[in-house]
């Protein structure tokens, strides 16, 4: 069995149905969540003129690999009507894999850990409410820390 950390987010439409969608289609055709993060309404990243994003990090539990997952992911995304246009653009929905198990996995499709996730403070403040010691297996400290060193300044509220 896997343990893989999920961040999910949206800013189109009904962001908090679509990610009561995606919980229930990744229950579905990935596995079973084992912990769901709080929902955080967070400015956007990188392409900042946009709606605010819902975010939350979920806990699953897969007999998947770390690639069949991606592409799963990639499935529920596309069947959720996301279309992807443009880096950092709008979307229905956002699947991405932050942790699989305490692999760090590097090929053309996926890096794992996801190779931003010390940068974005929306990723670090679900993450810490869930697994606050969890190591991060490239720079070998825990999601607390590295929370607390992050230097993304945008605002980041529990709805």
């Amino acid at each position: 069995m896997n343990t893989v950390y999920l961040l999910l987010g949206s800013n189109v439409g009904n962001s908090k149905q679509h990610l009561h969608i995606a919980k229930q289609k990744i229950t579905k055709y990935i596995g079973k969540i084992r912990r769901s993060s709080s929902i955080y309404i967070t400015a956007a990243w990188g392409k900042q003129d946009q709606q605010d994003f819902l975010n939350q990090v979920i806990i699953i539990d897969t007999n998947f690999s770390a690639i069949d997952t991606l592409s799963k992911s990639i499935a529920i995304e596309h069947e959720m009507g996301r279309i992807r246009t443009i880096k950092n653009a709008p979307r229905i929905i956002d699947i991405d894999i932050l942790f699989f198990n305490k692999e760090i996995i590097k090929t053309p499709t996926l890096s794992v850990p996801h190779p931003l996730i010390q940068e974005r403070k929306f990723v670090l403040t679900p993450l810490n409410e869930l697994s606050p010691n969890w190591k991060h297996p490239v720079f070998k400290v825990s999601v607390h820390q590295l929370l607390i060193k992050c230097i993304d300044k945008l605002s980041v509220d529990k709805i």
